[in-house]
């Protein structure tokens, strides 16, 4: 996940990233499965300056492969406060 998020900073995109349905352009998500887990860091791209790192999470759910709406909340907070 670090090193999608470098490769965001230095103006490329991961293969393991992907645009966030529901947040238009600029707003992404990175997935990392580890010794079975999911996890996701969503960031956006929408600022010439910076990366931001919107959140971070472990994905729990074993139905489906949406973002819960709680975590799709906190990001859409962040990202207006941004």
């Amino acid at each position: 996940m670090g090193f999608a998020l470098y490769q965001a900073q230095a103006g490329s995109k991961s293969h393991d990233a992907k645009p966030l349905k529901g947040l238009g352009t600029g707003v992404l998500e990175a997935v990392s499965r580890r010794d079975g887990d999911a996890y996701r860091a969503v960031y956006t791209v929408r600022f010439e300056r910076a990366v931001y790192v919107l959140h971070v999470f472990q994905k729990k759910s074993k139905r489906g492969i949406a973002t819960p709406k709680k975590e799709m909340d906190l990001v859409k907070q962040r990202l207006k406060a941004a």
